[in-house]
């Protein structure tokens, strides 16, 4: 027989479950700064910035690492929405500062990469989010970034194994007149493709133009196959691509940045500074909340 002790008791326990659950998805960050060592050369001898978030709770938590397009701040308001969003989630997050003036070749994006996440070297972005008080790597480290970002945080764990999944904006085998298929396709990389997630979008002027070739794009960079024209080709475990239609974003024309909106041609490309509602907030796979939920299936809590 249920009484009314234990059903009240059941509901204290639901409240409190709830609440843990909701504490989960929005726990409270605290800011930090830090400096490494980068660069485009086998010295990483530059010093670059790196600006983060993490949970002000106790506790050791994994690490998000993101990094941002070619001419793009660290501390750009979609930077800054990407680390706020992964450390509430449960992240010590962080937005990296690097060589980003220029494009690049897979040697020259490579060793900007190597420079970011090698832990063998002390002063690497990598080494110094590990050393962190909060940080435990052990626990499993992700990347996200957008463009050259995307390319470098695919090329992660090429330099660090504890790299677990990779998210790409934006992302594909070639750029303009760059050819990266000797870095980024499929089998060129040491991540997995089924560990990595590209979202690109329709009207992308490096790597779309159309849902087709968007899609086609992060076909090459993850092997999942589907047929040309598809939307939406994530797998099981939600590795895969995505294409976001211009019907999705704010400003109706999904670009190379549509993770933003306030520019809508090829000229004002990426020009725009507030971050889509729809990405930030939206429950779609391209949103930034699942795409950071998808991350965070390969960590440990």
């Amino acid at each position: 027989m249920i009484t009314t002790s234990t059903l009240k008791n059941l509901a204290r326990t639901g409240l409190l479950v709830g609440l843990a659950a909701a504490a989960q998805l929005a726990l409270a960050q605290s800011s930090f700064t830090a400096t490494y060592k980068g660069g485009s050369s086998s010295t990483c001898g530059s010093t670059y910035s790196i600006s983060g978030m993490e949970p002000t709770a106790s506790g050791k938590y994994p690490v998000y690492v993101h990094i941002g397009g070619t001419g793009e701040s660290y501390t750009s308001n979609w930077a800054n929405a990407a680390v706020k969003a992964a450390a509430a989630k449960g992240f010590v997050a962080a937005s990296i500062q690097y060589d980003n003036s220029t494009f690049g070749t897979c040697s020259t994006i490579g060793q900007r990469a190597k420079c970011i996440f090698n832990p063998s070297n002390v002063n690497s972005a990598i080494a110094k989010l590990c050393a962190r008080a909060k940080a435990d790597c052990s626990k499993g480290i992700v990347t996200g970034g957008l463009s050259q970002g995307s390319v470098i945080s695919v090329l992660a764990k090429n330099y660090d194994s504890r790299v677990r999944a990779s998210m790409g904006q934006g992302n594909g085998t070639a750029y303009s007149v760059y050819d990266l298929s000797s870095c980024m396709a499929n089998g060129k990389h040491t991540q997995p493709g089924n560990r990595i997630r590209i979202i690109n979008g329709q009207m992308d002027m490096f790597v779309g133009g159309s849902v087709a070739s968007a899609g086609a794009s992060g076909q090459r960079v993850t092997g999942a196959v589907c047929p040309s024209g598809t939307q939406n080709c994530l797998q099981s475990n939600g590795s895969g691509w995505y294409v976001v239609t211009n019907s999705q974003v704010q400003d109706l024309y999904a670009d190379h940045c549509f993770m933003g909106y306030g520019g809508n041609d090829l000229i004002a490309q990426c020009s725009g500074t507030l971050v889509d509602g729809n990405y930030q907030n939206g429950n779609s796979p391209w949103a930034l909340g699942p795409t950071l939920d998808w991350l965070k299936t390969f960590v440990t809590p």
